[in-house]
């Protein structure tokens, strides 16, 4: 079997609306932390790594899942392919604490117009917006 990793800060993460996407698909995770920024999209956020992000930090989590588990992920994101019209783009980055944790994560080019999550943590954030 094939290991991917991927990074998740949204609603893929436990006890949030889109983890039973990957939940069955999880062989492996560990809490992680990249250089990007957040924005809120409503019911999920989005991941931006643009300028304005290269100062900032998103906490989540890598999990490590097969390829059925990337495809999953895929779907939803709306990942067709690179180089392709997609709804989040699927980049490659490296934990800023763990220089041996890097894989795959889905972010916008940019906010879209929609406001920025002033925390580094979706749940947090979350909590406070649906508490």
């Amino acid at each position: 079997m094939s290991v991917i990793r991927v990074f998740i800060y949204g609603s893929l993460l436990p006890g949030h609306s889109n983890h039973h996407v990957v939940s069955d698909f999880i062989r492996h995770s560990v809490e992680g932390e990249i250089q990007g920024r957040l924005v809120d999209y409503g019911p999920y956020p989005a991941a931006i790594r643009d300028a304005e992000a290269a100062s900032k930090t998103i906490r989540g989590m890598w999990i490590d899942v097969d390829r059925d588990g990337l495809a999953s992920m895929d779907v939803l994101e709306g990942f067709i392919g690179i180089e392709e019209s997609n709804d989040y783009d699927r980049v490659w980055a490296a934990d800023l604490q763990d220089c041996s944790l890097a894989g795959w994560v889905y972010v916008w080019n940019e906010s879209r117009g929609y406001p920025a999550i002033p925390d580094r943590y979706w749940p947090d954030y979350f909590a406070r917006k649906t508490g």
